[in-house]
């Protein structure tokens, strides 16, 4: 689609029935075909070698190449659909853009997704930037929006269609355009930092400059903690049943609801990184002199941390950290233990919660010997890491399917939690699987509401092991070697054929 689209190469194409050229398919244009390296190496001919070289430096893919993913831009553009008076449009070829957009209503958007189309001479010659840019001119209503979002995907970023001479306000109206190319953007958790990063700067240097709105609901005096991260909605009433003692509230979760509540989160005594990837957004915390605070409140353990760390950071006296933890340790205790998961568990996921789940687990009695991630390891997630090994935990960060895939072979869990694909082997395996992201991400995790919020449905799943074995004990064999395929007779294996030998090339000598 787009700019893969090339009609000289389309005019000299071969006949259906004859020999592909997959050599040919993965070099024609810029596709999503193109692969990573030509797509990167085009990008920076560009002129888009600083946006990749910073895009490297927040999102690293090491130790080994991207994970496997759905589209990143997806995580940018689900920040902006979900604030209010704010309008996103894409930029990128046609079957991405359907994609995405397919994938923002099934997840309930319920906001149109602009779109501006181009093809290979609009591309090349400029015409799409100055499309663009007619689009923003045309949006940028102050009666309707704060702010409109232009996300170029990939092969606008490796064309160089520079949004960054897109004009910053249009009638008050900001422009926010950024970049989030598959080839630069490892996972869609860390593409929600790159826009909500670049609204804090902007955010950040208007509350320099003088007066900014307030927030929608009033604040009663105390010092916030800003949360960054998506979290169950629960969540931050959790968090903010935690400070109350400590004579401090929980402030706006980043990514944000609307534009107003940025200033609020950047006026916060210190940010809590819940999810700790989130570099961009940091960096701008950072340079408002805002402290961060690793992990989070889940569990006995990491609750306790927690509170210990925002007292530290935040001048509270040791006396009030103290009585904060007299007051709700025993309540998560008493929730873990009348809520026990018993069994071995491997998790992986690519939200960016799942050390924190997996410590919910092992808390709760469970053995989790492998934890998988397609986040980055960070500063901020080395609190978490060290307790997990230190409970016998591997954490893999930047994890590959076939290292999810492995583990599940390796230590034959009792549930498997993980992506579609690992929950599909683990099924064929027949071993009970859940869906990290709709079944157990879609729960809270803080406070003593987390402490029991995994158990029923954890220990339900498990408990249809006799129900896999007996299905799979039923249908073995269905469908697969000799019988695989479809039939209209019963089918029957049959001796192995042997293959015949090939011929040889004519005029060759025998």
């Amino acid at each position: 689609m787009g700019a893969s689209l090339d009609l000289k190469a389309l005019r000299a194409r071969k006949p259906v029935d004859a020999p592909v050229n997959l050599d040919a398919t993965r070099q024609d244009g810029l596709g999503c075909h193109s692969g990573k390296e030509m797509m990167q190496n085009a990008a920076k001919a560009a002129g888009m070698g600083e946006t990749l070289d910073a895009l490297k430096r927040d999102y690293p893919v090491g130790p080994h190449d991207q994970p496997q993913s759905m589209c990143p831009a997806f995580g940018s553009l689900r920040v902006g659909l979900r604030m209010r008076r704010t309008a996103t449009i894409l930029s990128g070829s046609a079957c991405c853009v359907y994609g995405l957009t397919f994938t923002s209503h099934f997840y309930g958007a319920r906001r149109t997704v602009g779109y501006v189309p181009f093809n290979s001479e609009t591309l090349v010659t400029g015409k799409l930037f100055e499309d663009i840019r007619d689009a923003v001119r045309e949006t940028a209503d102050p009666a309707l929006h704060d702010a409109v979002v232009v996300i170029n995907l990939c092969v606008p970023t490796a064309s160089g269609v520079p949004l960054r001479l897109l004009p910053r306000e249009i009638d008050g109206v900001r422009i926010i355009g950024i970049d989030v190319p598959g080839f630069g953007v490892p996972t869609h958790a860390e593409a929600k930092d790159v826009l909500a990063g670049a609204m804090l700067k902007v955010a950040r240097g208007e509350a320099e400059h003088g007066p900014v709105a307030a927030p929608r609901q009033p604040r009663d005096g105390r010092p916030t903690i800003a949360l960054l991260g998506e979290m169950f909605p629960a969540d931050p009433m959790q968090i903010g049943a935690l400070l109350d003692p400590l004579e401090l509230a929980a402030g706006p979760v980043v990514p944000t609801r609307e534009w107003r509540e940025l200033y609020a989160a950047l006026d916060c005594t210190a940010v809590a990184a819940i999810h700790p990837f989130y570099t961009a957004s940091l960096r701008e915390f950072e340079a408002a002199g805002r402290p961060a605070v690793a992990s989070a409140p889940v569990g006995h353990d990491g609750t306790a941390a927690w509170l210990d760390a925002i007292g530290e950071t935040c001048g509270v006296s040791p006396a009030m950290v103290a009585a904060a933890k007299n007051r709700f340790l025993p309540a998560i205790r008493g929730a873990l233990a009348a809520n026990p998961i018993r069994g071995r568990i491997t998790l992986t996921g690519y939200e960016g919660s799942e050390l924190l789940v997996a410590r919910l687990l092992i808390e709760s009695g469970a053995e989790v010997p492998y934890v998988g991630t397609a986040c980055p390891r960070t500063k901020h997630s080395e609190a978490d890491r060290d307790w997990l090994e230190a409970h016998g935990a591997r954490v893999q960060f930047r994890a590959s399917l076939e290292q999810d895939l492995a583990a599940v072979e390796e230590f034959g869990p009792d549930l498997a939690i993980g992506t579609t694909p690992v929950v599909q082997k683990a099924k064929e395996r027949a071993i009970p699987a859940l869906y990290f992201t709709n079944l157990i991400s879609a729960r809270p995790l803080m406070g003593v509401a987390g402490a029991g919020s995994l158990a029923q449905v954890i220990n339900g799943a498990m408990a249809q092991r006799e129900r896999f074995d007996a299905m799979r004990s039923f249908f073995a064999g269905v469908g697969t070697g000799h019988a695989a395929g479809i039939w209209e007779e019963v089918p029957k294996k049959r001796a192995a054929v042997k293959r015949a030998a090939p011929e040889k090339p004519v005029g060759e000598m025998a």
